[in-house]
């Protein structure tokens, strides 16, 4: 105890410089956006690496469980292609929406889902075409929207996150909410501003709404579990069971919807006008 003692009265000089130097830098990047954005590009350029590697490793020890979804994938789609009347003719598997967007394949390589602000790594980036405010998604459903990008790497904002905010709808009815998380349970998200005039029943199914350029209409999400009514508003609330397992996520698709750019500059020009 003593030399560490002696040690920080040696260095004290040294030490308050770098104290100092700490603090300076901290509040010049989160006063100034374009700092912050550089900062946020170089962690996720080093962070990448660190936790490609990692998945490499936790990759190999999954390559059963991976095996045994890609055979009841292939099982899925060649049902789809026995069913056709002429089997040697190319399945036209269409769900509304994909036929308007392009997919980038990705996979996760970092996956939080255990505090209030949960993010993903994704092993593409700006290079591979993923840009902020891209759409997730896998083959139960949705994941998350595209937040940062560096050349190699994006993170993604997950469902698990309080601060996410999704336009969903219950598809038997096509009444809409906004899907969030309360942060209690991985497993569950609720839809909220439903209104009481809709009709909901446990087991409906919940899919995206299609009111934004992010995500194509009818993507699934999950189904009703909970119902709760707010009396002061007249809106119900939705514990919704989500379709995906997020704490066990490998390989997902970014959705580049057709028309988003052109809707995103359209939309950035209007609120210049106002």
């Amino acid at each position: 105890m003593q030399q560490i003692f002696s040690f920080i009265l040696k260095n004290s000089y040294r030490l308050l410089f770098l104290l100092l130097l700490i603090i300076s830098l901290s509040l010049t990047i989160q006063s100034h956006s374009y700092h912050r954005s550089k900062i946020i590009s170089s962690a996720n350029f080093l962070t990448g690496g660190v936790y490609q590697q990692m998945n490499n490793v936790n990759e190999y020890f999954g390559l059963r469980k991976q095996n045994e979804e890609l055979a009841l994938e292939n099982a899925r789609l060649k049902s789809i292609l026995f069913n056709q009347k002429d089997t040697t003719l190319t399945p036209n598997v269409n769900v509304k929406g994909i036929d308007k967007a392009e997919i980038i394949v990705s996979k996760v390589i970092h996956n939080s889902y255990s505090t209030h602000e949960n993010y993903l790594t994704l092993n593409n980036g700006s290079n591979s075409g993923v840009k902020t405010d891209m759409g997730v998604i896998n083959s139960a459903g949705i994941i998350g929207i595209v937040e940062k990008t560096s050349p190699k790497y994006a993170t993604v904002v997950s469902i698990l996150n309080v601060q996410s905010r999704i336009n969903a709808k219950i598809k038997k009815s096509n009444h809409f909410g906004s899907l969030v998380w309360n942060g209690k349970s991985t497993g569950y998200v609720q839809l909220i501003d439903v209104p009481r005039l809709a009709s909901v029943r446990r087991g409906d199914t919940i899919v995206t709404g299609g009111q934004s350029v992010i995500f194509p209409e009818n993507i699934g999400i999950g189904t009703i579990e909970k119902i709760y009514t707010d009396n002061v508003t007249n809106y119900y609330t939705l514990d919704v069971k989500l379709f995906n397992d997020m704490t066990n996520l490998g390989y997902v698709y970014v959705i580049k919807t057709k028309d988003r750019d052109e809707v995103m500059k359209l939309e950035k020009e209007t609120k210049k006008d106002e």
